[in-house]
């Protein structure tokens, strides 16, 4: 599916000024990093590699490799190399994303397939793959196998989310699945390598992995419905997107659902390919938004927030566990 332009979330609520200061230093640490590393002595090359990169975003991922450090020893060198490589993991997929979206914006600019070509794309992401490989490298055998299987599991989700929902699965438990695969992993892999290289256990390493999975889930639930609830203005990219590809989120499988006979018209236009019918989009975005179907997802992604900050409980209080708990909560309430 796709992952829409959002507002940024990165003011983490709860935050003390100094633990703030801490993570506005490590992100700039691993902004460093992202411009050395994906520079080449080909301008071309160099000018497609950096697309993304100039065009900023969340970098969500490195703040909670950076926040899962906090929790232990602090931000080391090492724990700002693998944030920079979940992150770099992260937009090659979105280079690739593009293309099979056929994507025209992305961050509030032309999308790397656009500007360039999909040859360009597909290859430039390959090769932003192989800088994040050679990032993480560099941290140890450990760390190449969790960067090996999280894009094994990226990858699945990808294709996954490209194929209808098998029979006799639960749609629903198929969707949230694509989402674990596709969004969570990565951010799981962020708070798991912080936590290893930020000196902390292994308990608490498994810890913030299943918390960084359970707000990826919430991450993308938010976008997604972002995508039905918002506008273009306020996202840099078209509202309704996700129906345009066929792409069954949460609040269309619910909607979908509904044996109310006034429902019907909208169930008849979720069953079509609306591809090009920009008509049928802007009606099924004005049925979706006043069906209960949208709050119905909005409490499901506020209840999956909730559930990772609950994953915290056995950690010691502390700055860095307050702000995690914001941030799994902030990464939701951009639902509006």
């Amino acid at each position: 599916m796709t992952t829409h332009a959002t507002p940024p979330i990165l003011a983490v609520p709860g935050a003390t000024p100094m633990l703030s200061a801490r993570l506005d230093e490590g992100l700039a640490r691993v902004d460093a990093v992202l411009h050395e590393v994906i520079d080449h002595d080909d301008a071309y090359i160099a000018q497609a590699s950096g697309h993304l990169l100039a065009a900023g975003g969340k970098r969500f991922r490195p703040l909670l490799a950076l926040l899962a450090a906090e929790l232990c020893d602090g931000i080391t060198d090492e724990v700002v190399r693998a944030a920079a490589g979940v992150e770099l993991t992260h937009v090659a997929s979105l280079y690739h994303d593009d293309v099979l979206d056929a994507a025209d914006i992305r961050r509030g600019i032309p999308s790397v397939n656009v500007t360039y070509d999909n040859s360009t794309a597909i290859l430039v992401g390959d090769l932003i793959f192989g800088k994040a490989s050679e990032l993480i490298a560099d941290l140890g055998a450990e760390a190449v196998k969790i960067q090996a299987r999280a894009f094994v599991r990226l990858c699945a989700g990808q294709i996954r989310d490209d194929r209808p929902c098998p029979p006799g699965t639960d749609p629903v438990d198929y969707y949230l699945g694509v989402l674990a695969d596709k969004t969570g992993v990565l951010i799981a892999t962020a708070g798991r390598y912080g936590v290893m290289f930020g000196g902390g256990s292994p308990e608490t390493a498994e810890i913030l992995t299943a918390y960084g999975e359970k707000v990826g889930i919430a991450f993308q639930l938010a976008d997604d419905l972002i995508d039905i609830a918002s506008d273009a203005d306020d996202t840099g990219k078209t509202p309704g997107t996700d129906l345009r590809e066929g792409v069954d989120t949460l609040v269309v499988l619910r909607a979908r659902a509904s044996v109310d006979p006034a429902d019907a018209r909208l169930r008849d236009l979720l069953s079509r390919d609306l591809s090009d019918d920009d008509a049928g989009i802007a009606e099924a975005l004005r049925l979706l938004r006043a069906h209960p179907a949208l709050q119905q997802a909005r409490d499901e992604a506020v209840a999956v927030a909730y559930a990772a900050q609950d994953l915290l409980s056995p950690l010691p209080d502390s700055a860095a566990k307050s702000a995690l708990q914001a941030l799994a909560l902030s990464a939701v309430t951009r639902i509006g």
